[in-house]
């Protein structure tokens, strides 16, 4: 007989599919060696479940406990492809770990899929077509973008709950910026529940569903620290459903729901959201300043060594290091799980979390190395007596333009800077970083005009100029420092001495001063008493005290660049900010160094602008959002920008990722907020009181160092390349002292480059093949909002031009064979034909 015949006539009609999972947080409270023993524990419990309720059905997420399992007990990972091909144990999700969806940056959320889902097709022939991230604390705009590229077709999360967003309703269509869609289901009250009855499970998120869908999904299994369903509950799931008492309840899956919403006509009639899912736990946006800082160097680490790994495999016939690289990736990745990144796990989960992310930039910092001195031992440097050649590799596939530090050896009189024809190149002493005497090491800062990814050879001379003529016929600008102004041709801008800050930024191109009349302050010191997580915390822009401006000194005054610095103070913790004007600059870079002393008390960084009524815009992963300026705490990528009539100004930074944009208010101007420190409690969370007496461990003491460009431009924020400004600050072009030579290629050269109406995010290997000879992997986001017709990717790496079409926002993936004969094959994120079966799978019916 079928559970249909005992359940009773009067019952509610409708079916519950009950979803039984583990949620496992592999660091929260506790290490990660901790979490690595309860995924052993816990999917051992799933399976035992499994003997004994033939009905029962586990799913499970987070790739990264699958292979802690197959490293550490082999019977049990062999016990899961069993049920697995049963169909009982159920592949959501797709990712390494469920990250934090708001801080990574748009590849490592497409390596997350890369990794996760090949895992789950080379080890059990299967791929998830549901995305799964129950625990994170937003979801980023482009997800559904990067859902579809990873073959997932619908998503399942919590947060935001009902209570912190205006979404409505259970499931919708979440539609992307570039118009991609999925399926999404807010799980109702929580994604876990107590070991015992589900009744209360299911009626507290019977409570918060939506009636009209008909039949719902349920979460149910013991979470966090793992666990899994326990007898009691699937028992009483038995008992309730033979009783009627809530509906039909069935052991089932977030695919056979989205099917059967499908099948049943429910979904084509569902509300379409096109935005980002927020807000839960603002103040992780900005907890722990470390593990954001260290993630964006290691991102920005992975990225370009896949880049010129790919051309070393290419020029040098080096194998390309595959595992290596996987390997940097997935402890990457690890450290983006949404305990980890958010900055809400224990203290000591940031040590291990340092020396991971440590390793990975390690590996990356490796590979690059490497592939520079091969590519350098192939140029050919003619010997010049006195002079000490310098190459400069630019990891960018387009041109950059930038200040190159350089520390070098002996040289008592200093040095100037010439190119590889003899020209010379604006260039200026600074400050080495060995403090010794003269005929220890010298440092010089000269300007270098780089090819798309590739180098460029320069020169060092002893002394001064001489005679000699500009580069390519240029003459430099102008640029002129004191302790109150910086000028070039381009920009002034003027420092008030008592408040340490711009009185007037002005763009000579427009006319306008982004600055002038703009009142309010740049800092804001306040007292802080959120949790860690900043749970109701709709704003940071609260009222604060200025720090004390306590010496304005000009610390560089040359032909390249000037440098003020700015000293204030506030309690017992200090913050320097060095403004850098080069010539010819069209950004005013500051440098900030902070000493922070303080607990339980927040830094927020305002920059008043001289705008009426302006649009506020963010850049998020692969995208860009406007969002209100109503003094909401946002998280962000790189950059955002406040424009109005025909000029703004953007704040574009290499290490922050929590911001507000405020409103004229109580005599003060609109202005971006970024949150440049919080230092809460360690994992503190509400409702818990802190005891007075109490001895804890206070976040962010100690000395962090970012910086930050103020870049005014005409028009709004599409014309003044922020995207690409934010990757050069955090990913510098790199130099190298080499010695004379003969060599195969010339002075200068370049592997790939966009042309700008598209961005280029990857260049590497692809994932199949043979490793010693693998074809190009090449990815381009539209980033704009804009369509392009015919936008052309340079590959002279391979002597090949990729021409394609982008709609707005667009993210496309080419796997380029170097054979010129065979076809670019458009591909997937996963790296796998777009229109093709998933490869040695059956069919996806999706």
């Amino acid at each position: 007989m079928s559970p249909d015949d005992f359940r009773p006539p009067a019952m509610r009609r409708r079916t519950l599919h009950m979803v039984g999972n583990a949620h496992l947080d592999p660091v929260w409270l506790w290490p990660w060696q901790e979490g690595y023993q309860e995924a052993r524990a816990t999917f051992w419990s799933a399976i035992q479940r499994m003997d004994e309720y033939p009905d029962f059905v586990f799913t499970c997420d987070q790739i990264v406990l699958l292979a802690w399992v197959e490293e550490q007990d082999p019977e049990l990972f062999e016990r899961i492809r069993e049920r697995v091909a049963e169909g009982r144990w159920v592949m959501t999700g797709g990712w390494w770990v469920e990250p934090d969806c708001n801080v990574p940056g748009g590849e490592s959320f497409v390596r997350q899929g890369l990794y996760g889902q090949r895992y789950l097709h080379e080890k059990f022939g299967v791929i998830a077509t549901v995305g799964m991230n129950a625990d994170p604390f937003g979801h980023n705009a482009m997800l559904p973008a990067v859902l579809r590229g990873q073959r997932m077709d619908s998503y399942t999360f919590l947060r935001p709950g009902p209570h912190e967003s205006d979404l409505d309703g259970t499931a919708f269509w979440w539609e992307a910026p570039d118009g991609s869609r999925v399926l999404a289901y807010r799980i109702p009250f929580e994604y876990c529940s107590p070991p015992g009855d589900v009744a209360h499970q299911t009626e507290k998120s019977l409570g918060q569903l939506d009636r009209s869908l008909g039949d719902v999904m349920i979460f149910y299994g013991v979470g966090n620290h793992g666990g899994g369903p326990t007898k009691a509950n699937i028992e009483s799931i038995h008992r309730h459903d033979q009783r009627g008492s809530y509906g039909r309840m069935i052991m089932s899956s977030p695919r056979r729901y989205f099917d059967e919403l499908i099948a049943r006509g429910k979904a084509s009639g569902l509300p379409v959201w096109r935005d980002d899912l927020q807000h839960h736990a603002s103040g992780c946006y900005s907890a722990h300043s470390g593990i954001k800082q260290w993630m964006r160097r290691a991102q920005a680490a992975l990225l370009s060594a896949e880049r010129w790994a790919a051309v070393g495999a290419v020029v040098h016939g080096d194998a390309y290091p595959r595992d290596e690289l996987g390997h940097a990736w997935k402890q990457l990745l690890f450290n983006q799980f949404h305990d980890t990144l958010p900055g809400s796990a224990i203290e000591p989960a940031y040590d291990d979390a340092r020396d991971q992310l440590g390793e990975a930039v390690a590996i990356a910092k490796r590979i690059i190395t490497r592939v520079h001195n091969r590519i350098a031992r192939d140029v050919a440097v003619p010997f010049e007596d006195g002079t000490q050649p310098v190459l400069v590799f630019n990891p960018h596939p387009w041109p950059v333009s930038t200040d190159i530090e350089l520390q070098y050896g002996v040289q008592p009189t200093g040095v100037h800077v010439v190119d590889a024809d003899g020209g010379l190149v604006p260039s200026q002493r600074t400050q080495s970083v060995a403090t010794t005497n003269d005929k220890g090491r010298g440092a010089v800062v000269f300007r270098a005009d780089l090819p798309p990814l590739g180098y460029r050879l320069f020169r060092l001379l002893p002394g001064t100029t001489g005679g000699l003529t500009w580069a390519d016929g240029a003459t430099p600008g102008t640029l002129s420092a004191s302790e109150t102004v910086l000028e070039n041709d381009l920009l002034r801008a003027e420092l008030d001495p008592s408040t340490g800050w711009l009185t007037s930024l002005l763009d000579k191109r427009t006319g306008a001063d982004l600055v002038a009349g703009a009142a309010g302050e740049h800092t804001q010191v306040s007292e802080d008493p959120t949790d860690t997580w900043g749970h109701g915390v709709v704003t940071y822009a609260w009222p604060g005290e200025p720090m004390k401006t306590t010496r304005v000194v000009l610390r560089e005054s040359g032909p390249e660049r000037a440098r003020l610095r700015v000293e204030r103070s506030w309690g017992r913790s200090t913050m320097t900010e060095e403004f850098i004007l080069r010539q010819g600059a069209d950004e005013l870079e500051v440098r900030v160094t902070i000493d922070w002393r303080e607990q339980a008390h927040l830094l927020k960084l305002r920059f008043p602008v001289a705008l009426a009524d302006p649009e506020a815009t963010y850049e998020i992963p692969f995208g860009t959002l406007r969002r209100p300026v109503d003094g909401a705490e946002e998280p962000g990528q790189s950059w955002v920008d406040l424009s109005s009539g025909g000029a703004g100004l953007a704040v574009v930074n290499n290490a922050k990722h929590g911001y507000d944009v405020s409103p004229a208010s109580d005599g003060a101007s609109p202005s971006i907020g970024i949150t440049a420190v919080r230092s809460p409690v360690y994992s503190w969370h509400d409702p818990r009181l802190l005891d007075p007496d109490g001895v804890y461990s206070f976040q962010d003491q100690g000395i962090q160092r970012f910086t930050y460009l103020l870049v005014p431009h005409a028009g709004d924020w599409r014309a003044a390349g922020l995207t690409r400004r934010a990757a050069v600050l955090g990913s510098a072009p790199r130099a190298m002292l080499e010695s004379s030579h003969d060599g195969s290629l010339p002075a200068t050269g370049s592997f790939a480059a966009d042309d700008g109406s598209v961005l280029i995010t990857a260049v590497k290997g692809g994932e199949d093949g043979d490793p010693a000879a693998p074809d190009l992997i090449v990815r381009a986001v539209e980033t704009t909002g804009t369509a392009v017709t015919g936008a052309r990717l340079a590959l002279p790496l391979v002597d090949r031009v990729v021409e394609a079409d982008f709609g707005p926002y667009q993210l496309r993936t080419f796997r380029v064979p170097r054979d010129p004969a065979a076809p670019v094959v458009d591909v997937d994120l996963l790296e796998w034909p777009v229109d093709a079966e998933v490869p040695g799978s059956p069919a996806d019916d999706d």
